[in-house]
């Protein structure tokens, strides 16, 4: 069969977040095929600063500046800018928003759940809703972000009181109720924990909050001024020798320009490693090159700062034991890294801080797990998302890519690995907006 994709042709897009949205825009701006870009929740506007520059935030990698522009004509900032997520969801919308209006009916937005896509038929895809209605479509592409985290270990919230167990710390007011003498424990001590302790203040919260990961490392702050790395060429060798590598080059220039030198070669290094090594990294260095690489905003950093320096923020490495209903709070009891004795913190509230979820195969979403019983998708070799080929195309059971289902952003990370941040989803997105835009196919074959 042949088959060579026209301008008629539907492209459905399930998830309107960063990676949907750019990508609808792209297909536009590329005159690629009618799109459908569906997100299950309204538009909401995220909150808290961006931890990069808003020189390197621009939606579109052919025009550096674009954000830039947007945000001077405001007079909200500059290029050094550290903006709020608020903002860059403003920029976002007003672009989304824009081509809506522009695309003469071919792009629209609708609101709903995608509960499966069929696959089944040779000709046109069935996207299902959740309220029973259907999409048909020529390809549909999985922009999901990220999923939610698993519940941590040692944990059981059905066992604890209602409310003391909060599984999102974006999703309710995880500050409503307590008072100046209650505990917050977050579990977790990465961005989201970040996150949740800077709400937590900024709603009134005055009492103590407690940050606990296997290793208590926290985010590390930007630097104003900091000279622009040099770009070396891949780093050869395996992954001990790549962290040598990387000490050395700490030692010579400050471990910014260690790890921001391998910023344009990341995903390079992550595709030439074996999966052993991968899962070696994740197993030992993944928190270390996450506290490194995904840093906080100056100010951000001084609120933490005054958090930490009056006792109302503490930072821990320890592992989570149990934790038990005490009337209508939560004793946990955790154990600190390093020590045999387990320590009873008393938590009125406990807030997972863990970030997305790592394991494909224990999630919920209903979409997911259709297409994972239908053999469409399945997860990659290290269970961190959906296993994609080079051209985003989703690896069914069978081991073949499916030509009308791709996948993009932070669910291709086993594949990319960095592709969480705007640099690289926009890129992602603008490359396969060129594919399915101008994609034809011969004998079921990818031109």
């Amino acid at each position: 069969m042949t088959r060579i994709a026209g301008p008629d042709d539907h492209v459905v897009i399930v998830g309107g977040g960063f990676s949907g949205t750019l990508l609808a825009i792209n297909l536009m701006r590329h005159g690629g095929p009618r799109a459908t870009l569906v997100e299950r929740r309204q538009r909401q506007l995220a909150r808290g600063l961006l931890n990069v520059r808003a020189g390197n935030m621009s939606a579109l990698p052919d025009d550096p500046d674009h954000f830039v522009r947007w945000l001077e004509a405001r007079g909200d900032g500059d290029r050094k800018t550290f903006v709020p997520r608020t903002t860059y969801g403003l920029y976002l919308r007003e672009m989304l928003d824009a081509t809506i209006a522009q695309s003469a009916g071919r792009l629209v937005l609708a609101q709903g759940e995608v509960c499966a896509i069929d696959l089944a038929s040779t000709d046109r895809l069935a996207v299902t809703m959740a309220d029973g209605s259907a999409i048909a479509a020529d390809s549909a592409v999985l922009a999901l972000g990220n999923l939610p985290p698993h519940t941590p270990p040692g944990l059981n919230p059905d066992d604890l009181p209602p409310g003391r167990y909060s599984a999102d710390p974006w999703a309710s007011d995880i500050g409503e109720g307590l008072g100046p003498d209650d505990t917050v424990v977050l579990v977790g001590t990465g961005l989201t924990a970040i996150d949740a302790a800077l709400l937590l203040d900024a709603g009134g919260f005055s009492g103590q909050i407690l940050a606990v990961s296997r290793r208590g490392l926290s985010p590390r702050r930007h630097v104003d001024g900091a000279p622009p790395a040099r770009v070396l060429d891949k780093p050869q060798g395996d992954l001990s020798a790549i962290v040598r590598h990387v000490r050395n080059r700490a030692k010579a220039d400050g471990w910014r320009a260690a790890v921001d030198e391998l910023r344009p070669v990341t995903q390079m290094l992550w595709a030439a490693a074996p999966t052993s090594q991968r899962a070696r990294f994740l197993r030992h260095a993944r928190p270390y090159w996450d506290v490194h690489r995904h840093r906080l905003a100056p100010e951000v950093a001084d609120r933490v700062d005054a958090l930490v320096s009056t006792g109302r923020l503490r930072f821990a490495a320890g592992k989570i034991v149990s934790a038990a209903a005490a009337g209508d709070a939560v004793d946990l009891s955790w154990r600190p890294r390093g020590s045999d004795q387990a320590v009873v913190t008393r938590a009125a509230r406990i807030v997972n801080c863990t970030g997305p979820q790592g394991d494909l195969m224990r999630s919920s979403e209903p979409l997911i797990r259709h297409l994972i019983a239908d053999g469409a998708i399945r997860p990659d070799p290290l269970r961190l998302g959906v296993d994609v080929d080079a051209q985003s195309q989703a690896i069914g059971r069978d081991g073949h890519a499916e030509q009308r289902l791709h996948c993009i952003g932070p669910m291709t990370r086993g594949g990319l690995w960095e592709v969480v941040a705007v640099p690289d989803i926009r890129q992602q997105s603008w490359d396969l907006a060129r594919r399915l835009s101008n994609a034809q196919w011969v004998g079921g074959e990818g031109l």
